[in-house]
């Protein structure tokens, strides 16, 4: 009977030591990873899809942040003080190109980080003009800063992430080069699939608040019709101009922004009659919005 005592106390110590001993170990390796997934340099970028890309490019080797987050509107983007101190503490900015925050940023925190590497996405890729304002009343002269609404032009700010990495991380180039190849390949794929679905909707119209979407219309010959320029509250005159153009046009579907489009766009299309579709043309996911909207205007 004591010697069972015995056994059971020794069992329970050695058990009691051999759990003990795990959760060091459980928190060495967590700690660890945690060390490591903190040390990763770091690149910040403007929107989610742009980080999509990017991190199809980098994997783990980078950790990418994002100024604008999901939901977020970039007419009246204020960034916070988070979002400085990632970009200051940040080997490098990857900008959009034309978007108008942007450029107040760099403003903002160049002075205090002068190391900061800047890189624009959109270079090479042919801007089109005169479908925004922003209040400018300059709208033949403001190049659409939506770049990144097109698969043709995913493929060009692909291959201007891979530049920069190079640049900034010669040593892994070739892992750079592998990845890109890879993404290159879905982008291919995807293409192919829109490109598919819309092959007999050339010259088909659609209606849009804010004009998102131009890049994406010049890829497969689409008309964009857009309630508002400036992505502003619209005037009663232009607005009901702009609702006789997409009757006129036959427009069958209107894009949304849930959280950002002015109600006017709902009410305008009471007399337009097209299907609402909703979309966020600033997901992370910007693969799926790609299909999302070609999958809407090819029914």
């Amino acid at each position: 009977m004591n010697n069972s005592h015995k056994y059971n106390g020794t069992y329970a110590h050695t058990l009691a030591t051999a759990v003990m001993a795990l959760t060091i170990i459980a928190a060495v390796i967590f700690t660890s990873c945690a060390r490591q997934q903190y040390s990763r340099p770091t690149i910040t970028v403007s929107i989610q899809p742009q980080k999509y890309l990017l991190e199809k490019i980098v994997g783990d080797k980078w950790d990418v942040k994002c100024l604008l987050s999901n939901g977020a509107n970039p007419e009246s983007y204020d960034p916070s003080l988070t979002h400085l101190l990632n970009l200051e503490n940040s080997k490098a900015y990857f900008r959009m190109g034309n978007i108008p925050f942007e450029s107040a940023i760099i403003n903002k925190v160049h002075n205090n980080n002068p190391a900061l590497k800047l890189y624009n996405n959109s270079e090479g890729i042919s801007l089109i003009t005169g479908t925004h304002s922003h209040g400018s009343g300059q709208r033949d002269e403001e190049p659409d800063p939506h770049t990144w609404t097109s698969v043709v032009n995913a493929r060009k700010i692909a291959s201007n992430m891979y530049n920069a990495m190079v640049d900034l991380d010669p040593d892994n180039k070739g892992y750079y080069a592998d990845n890109l190849r890879s993404l290159l390949t879905e982008l291919d794929a995807l293409q192919d699939t829109i490109a598919a679905g819309l092959a007999d909707k050339r010259g088909t119209a659609f209606v849009v608040w804010h004009p998102s979407l131009s890049y994406f219309a010049r890829d497969y010959g689409l008309t964009q019709i857009s309630l508002s320029p400036e992505g502003k509250e619209a005037s009663i005159g232009m607005l009901q101009e702009t609702i006789d153009d997409a009757k006129a046009h036959d427009a069958k579907v209107m894009f949304f922004q849930k959280d950002i489009d002015s109600r006017q766009a709902q009410v305008a299309n009471e007399q337009i009659g097209a299907t609402l579709v909703n979309i966020n043309p600033l997901s992370y996911h910007w693969d799926k919005e790609m299909l999302n909207i070609a999958d809407a205007l090819s029914k």
